[in-house]
């Protein structure tokens, strides 16, 4: 396969990543419905994943010790990042946290420009336009961003820039494999949720019982998994194919289907503000993808 359908084929599992994380928020309440803290919530959604990929760490167990720290700080960045992304939702708006952190196409395109010297075109201004115009749409956030105000405001926009020097990492380095990333990504992502569980501010957030754990896990451990891994995989390979601000970008589609899917189960509104929105938001995922296919057929 050419390096060009490999990022084409990039795109497109990064958009249903971002698709499916667009969903995220079902299982994570009912996670919490069923009487688990909100915090210990964040640690199941990495620990459990662990488990299942635990296998992973004897098989490949040379590879993680060569990536050295270039593997193991870009695998760092990427999982405090959304550690502090999911527990941002716990201490601020939806709103407010969405909007810090996908800035990050902006940092990740201004770092890609810095760090590996990426030419920032038009169209990659195009797309970060839309992007952004579509999310502040349907977020309802006009056309101002918000300055952080709590903890829960800077956990997210500390989490959009974490993850832009993570992407940046990831591309930087052709060396490393996809599926070492994902490994270093969950097992980083594990201690980062767990060392939130310590700080002042998850005081009362209770370890949950072994038996209110044996209740809930048979039917929501499944669904976890499958929500997590996979677009978690796809991302990370992405990231090394793609330029790290289009692949913030397209990962936008979390922004569209979260708000469709939240108006479908969670009773949230959706009219002509987040078609709009999402419309906007599809159209920065497709310029640069669909600008590419027709310069290559006319020229």
């Amino acid at each position: 396969m050419s390096h060009s359908n490999q990022q084409h084929w990039a795109m497109i599992a990064v958009a249903l990543s971002g698709a499916i994380w667009g969903i995220f928020w079902i299982p994570l309440r009912a996670t919490e419905a069923a009487g688990i803290s909100a915090v210990w919530t964040i640690v199941l959604f990495y620990l459990l994943p662990l488990c299942v990929l635990f296998p992973g760490y004897f098989l490949r167990w040379r590879q993680l010790i060569e990536g050295g720290p270039k593997l193991h700080i870009a695998c760092m960045f990427a999982g405090v990042s959304l550690a502090l992304y999911a527990v941002a939702f716990l201490f601020t708006t939806v709103v407010n946290a969405m909007l810090l952190y996908y800035l990050t196409p902006i940092w990740s395109t201004l770092l890609a420009r810095a760090a590996l010297g990426e030419f920032i075109t038009r169209d990659r201004w195009v797309t970060i336009a839309l992007g952004l115009l579509g999310m502040q749409v349907v977020l309802g956030g006009g056309l101002s961003l918000p300055w952080p105000q709590n903890i829960g405001d800077w956990m997210g926009l500390a989490a959009g820039i974490l993850w832009a020097v993570a992407s940046v990492m990831i591309r930087r380095d052709n060396t490393i494999h996809a599926a070492d990333y994902t490994l270093g990504y969950f097992l980083w992502g594990t201690l980062a949720a767990l060392l939130l569980t310590q700080l002042p501010w998850a005081e009362g957030q209770h370890v949950p019982s072994w038996q209110l754990l044996s209740e809930t896990m048979p039917v929501l451990a499944p669904i976890i998994i499958l929500l997590v891994i996979p677009p978690s995989v796809a991302v990370l390979w992405g990231a090394k194919l793609l330029s790290p601000g289009l692949l913030g970008i397209i990962f936008m589609t979390e922004i569209s289907v979260g708000a469709i899917t939240a108006a479908i189960w969670a009773g949230e509104p959706f009219g002509t503000r987040e078609i709009l929105g999402i419309t906007l938001i599809t159209a920065a995922g497709l310029w640069e993808p669909v600008r590419d296919i027709v310069g290559r057929h006319t020229s």
